[in-house]
């Protein structure tokens, strides 16, 4: 197969890669695919830096089955030979997840759904002796993640480009964190490769939908806002902020220094 991908898309993975020290000499690498545009995108990018750089790094390919359709399997099988082209070795793992939410009602499905599927590919990475976990997460995630803590919790948060799982010795790397979406359809709606419609019957329904929604509807009015959001994510970013509030026991000296 002739690897290539368009250079703004291959720089700024590439970008990624040196900048966040992603891949070293020696990784073995699970690549998490669900068969959607980001992962195979992923995919794809790594067999090409595997192929045009000089790292020595090897890769096989994880799908997690959550039991939502009948069909899934079926589906799946496209995957396969995708990866196979790329040759990579690609396995699918069934995870009832579906029962998991119906079991967890009290539980938002998303949380649920994240939760065991990390669970089960981190597993699955420390049985295939892979010390990194490769997700397809991109910017737009990145971004929508740090807004949504912001407006569900009042915290500054986001996930990283890579982090070290001390439990289970696995480090999670994500290659795609400097590509917007956009980028990816567009590299996808030029390619022959069929994506797989996710099959989560909460897709289009969801907090994060909610937050793209806000961020497209208030650009009309602020249209640097995903850039101002994306450079709030960075920790030199900070300005001006209170101090953490004061328990009772250091605010007591002052307090008594007031009373009569």
């Amino acid at each position: 197969m002739n690897f290539e991908l368009p250079q703004i898309i291959f720089s700024k993975i590439f970008r990624a890669v040196v900048e966040f020290e992603l891949i070293e000499d020696g990784d073995k690498i699970l690549i998490g695919v669900s068969g959607g545009k980001d992962s195979l995108l992923l995919t794809y990018a790594l067999a090409c830096l595997k192929h045009r750089t000089k790292k020595n790094f090897s890769l096989s390919a994880l799908t997690i089955d959550p039991k939502f359709t009948d069909d899934f399997g079926e589906k799946i099988s496209r995957v396969t030979e995708f990866c196979r082209e790329l040759e990579i070795p690609h396995e699918v793992c069934e995870v009832d997840i579906a029962g998991l939410i119906r079991e967890q009602s009290n539980k938002r499905p998303c949380f649920t759904c994240a939760y065991f599927r990390r669970a089960a590919v981190n597993r699955l990475a420390v049985e295939r002796g892979a010390n990194k976990v490769a997700y397809a997460h991109h910017l737009d995630d990145a971004v929508e993640t740090f807004f949504m803590s912001l407006l569900s919790s009042g915290q500054l948060t986001t996930f990283l480009p890579k982090t070290f799982l001390d439990r289970t010795n696995v480090t999670v790397i994500r290659p795609l964190v400097y590509l917007r979406e956009s980028e990816i359809e567009n590299f996808a709606s030029t390619r022959e490769v069929e994506v797989l419609k996710s099959p989560c019957p909460f897709d289009g329904n969801t907090n994060r939908q909610r937050v793209k929604n806000l961020i497209v509807e208030l650009e009309k009015d602020f249209p640097d806002l995903f850039s101002h959001l994306a450079a709030a994510m960075r920790k030199n970013s900070i300005g001006e902020l209170w101090d953490a509030p004061k328990t009772r026991q250091q605010m007591r000296d002052t307090y008594f220094g007031f009373k009569c």
